[in-house]
């Protein structure tokens, strides 16, 4: 079944990570002005948690995020984060991780505890929307 009907060019990009393929998804995708990327987890090539805590996880999350977006379209600004978290008590570190990321130019974000993620090991997982303006 074909979900995708005629529409704008839709441009796809995933750095081949190992879950994509697995569960049918890529990492980011570009249609027109914007850039949509998948829930991203801040993991190394091989699946691994990039640290234990909140901070590191996000902080890889969000390069991976970054570097999706640029591949798609450099000039692209992120608008918006929707950050899921297993422990919301743990929400100052990946916060801290979020603002350093964005400085004094952050995007509109949500912050939401969910029971689990794919791993336990994951903490953190984020989604953004990007335009290029």
């Amino acid at each position: 079944m074909e979900l995708n009907g005629p529409m704008t060019e839709i441009t796809r990009w995933d750095e081949g990570g190992p879950w994509a393929p697995r569960f049918g998804y890529v990492r980011a995708l570009r249609v027109g002005d914007t850039v949509i990327v998948s829930g991203t987890t801040g993991t190394d090539e091989s699946g691994n948690p990039a640290g234990p805590g909140g901070y590191e996880q996000a902080r890889a999350a969000l390069a991976k995020i970054r570097e999706a977006i640029d591949h798609l379209a450099p000039e692209a600004v992120i608008v918006r984060t929707r950050v899921y978290v297993t422990d919301i008590s743990g929400w100052e570190d990946v916060g801290r991780a979020h603002a350093e990321m964005f400085g004094d130019r952050p995007p509109v974000s949500t912050l939401i505890e969910v029971s689990s993620l794919v791993s336990p090991e994951l903490v953190v997982e984020i989604e953004a929307e990007a335009v290029v303006v």
